[in-house]
């Protein structure tokens, strides 16, 4: 990253960004700023100069999110780079356990381990830390909050009682995949989920990103491409998600959807199988899901229900063959669902198919930790 970095933030239409967990269109055009304020909370950003830790920055400022003052943490390899955000200037400072003093809600994306040695620092020392890491997802007692599927999973935690917290934003895949299923959860019940996901670049950061970009060059030359990232060629193919195989056979991505939606929905008996693929996308995840319900759910009805879940966008023109693509999606906030039609290998409407495009680094993981964070205000 350049010494100087200007935080650019990107236009979401057609899709508007949604608040919190209300679905409601943010006005955009003649906005006054009003992020600074005397009265807001102080904020701390780890892990800023990451793919996450940027986009938590242009997620702050797209949605006003009000602050008194904001500390830029990273390594100590990225310490004393400067960085431009809302047309203030700041130095980047090395992470330390006395980076938190006076920090009132910390967002971190700076990989698991920083997370479980400084995370616990934090919150005992009074702020309330949104992490995007896996490292406290599984925790009993921590909260794993999608904002618009289980705000109750917050309830006591605020700002201004003096008391710490964790709180997890739970993966991406698990994130895009539960926007679209829950509201029809909540009306038929979902006893049975299959889910395969096609799964984006930027899940691995911005090097994984960069990596794609020179691998697409360096292959329409004829070069023999860098593979330094997933130690293959990621261009103009396809693969097993990189995360470790278990014993069971299932990767550590598909065991996230698995024990996330199962914890995320309270429900330990709902039966969950994955398999996730990365594929030469490089921001957007998509997921093919099929449900099986307890109740009976005809598809108009479940067009009906997402067209009204806050945070959906319904792309589903059979005539124009036109459904959701992880381009349409990139850069914004709602996640999109289409083909949504009954699943015929089943008796009567007892299951659906449903394919579902979210934008991995906003929704997938900075929007939602803001959005956890504007449920604290």
């Amino acid at each position: 990253m350049a010494a100087l970095t200007r935080i650019t933030h990107k236009a979401h239409l057609p899709f508007p960004a949604t608040t919190a967990a209300t679905g409601r269109s943010k006005p955009r055009a003649a906005r006054i700023r009003m992020s600074l304020q005397e009265n807001g909370p102080s904020l701390a950003v780890v892990g800023v100069t990451g793919a996450v830790g940027q986009e938590f920055l242009s997620v702050l400022s797209d949605r006003d999110f009000p602050y008194r003052s904001i500390k830029m943490l990273a390594s100590k390899r990225s310490a004393g780079k400067r960085m431009t955000f809302e047309d203030r200037e700041y130095v980047v400072e090395e992470l330390k356990a006395d980076s938190f003093e006076g920090v009132d809600i910390a967002l971190f994306s700076a990989g698991g381990s920083i997370s479980k040695e400084f995370g616990p620092i934090a919150a005992e020392k009074g702020t309330i830390v949104v992490d995007n890491s896996s490292a406290f997802r599984m925790v009993e007692g921590v909260p794993l909050v999608i904002p618009e599927v289980n705000p109750e999973a917050m309830e006591g935690i605020r700002l201004g009682t003096g008391k710490g917290a964790l709180l997890a934003n739970p993966n991406c895949s698990t994130i895009i995949c539960l926007m679209a299923a829950t509201p029809l959860h909540r009306r038929a019940k979902v006893v049975r989920m299959v889910v395969s996901t096609y799964q984006a670049a930027s899940g691995a950061g911005a090097a994984a990103m960069e990596e794609l970009e020179l691998q697409t060059r360096e292959v329409l030359e004829g070069k023999p491409p860098t593979c330094k990232i997933f130690g293959q060629q990621y261009a103009f193919n396809l693969f097993s998600h990189n995360a470790p195989v278990l014993s069971n056979g299932y990767n550590e991505e598909e065991m996230k959807l698995v024990k996330e939606t199962r914890k995320i929905w309270n429900d330990s008996n709902v039966k969950v199988t994955a398999t996730c693929i990365r594929v030469p996308v490089m921001r957007a995840h998509a997921e093919s899901v099929n449900l099986q319900f307890e109740n009976p759910l005809d598809e108009e009805a479940a067009k009906d229900i997402l067209k009204n879940a806050p945070g959906v966008v319904v792309i589903d023109d059979r005539a124009a063959n036109h459904f959701p693509t992880p381009l349409e999606v990139s850069n914004k906030d709602d996640v999109a669902v289409g083909r949504i039609r009954r699943d015929v290998s089943q008796d009567g409407n007892y299951g659906l198919d449903i394919f579902v495009c979210g934008d991995q680094i906003r929704k997938g993981a900075a929007l939602n930790a803001v959005q956890i964070a504007e449920m604290l205000l």
